[in-house]
């Protein structure tokens, strides 16, 4: 399995706009095959940072779920509006 967490430190004045945007990525990449877990989470000290948290069955449904429409759309609106780090774990 893999578990990926997606820092995400984001200016309050596109705060909505990226939390909109890991919403509908968050509510269909739990539809697609191979996905264990995923969700959101908000920085209870820091209104900057927010992070996904996600859990793939393997590396197969990891490469479609980022070749997906709606991953390539979604995370590039973030991407334009906020700084995202990556961190990925295998277990």
């Amino acid at each position: 399995m893999l578990r990926l967490n997606c820092f995400i430190r984001v200016a309050e004045c596109h705060r909505a706009e990226v939390l909109a945007a890991a919403r509908h990525l968050t509510e269909v990449s739990l539809t697609q095959d191979g996905c264990i877990a995923y969700d959101i989470f908000e920085s209870a000290t820091r209104p900057d940072v927010m992070m996904i948290c996600e859990t793939w069955k393997d590396q197969a449904a990891l490469d479609a779920h980022s070749a997906s429409a709606v991953f390539i759309e979604e995370v590039g609106k973030m991407k334009e509006l906020a700084d995202l780090k990556l961190e990925t774990f295998q277990f």
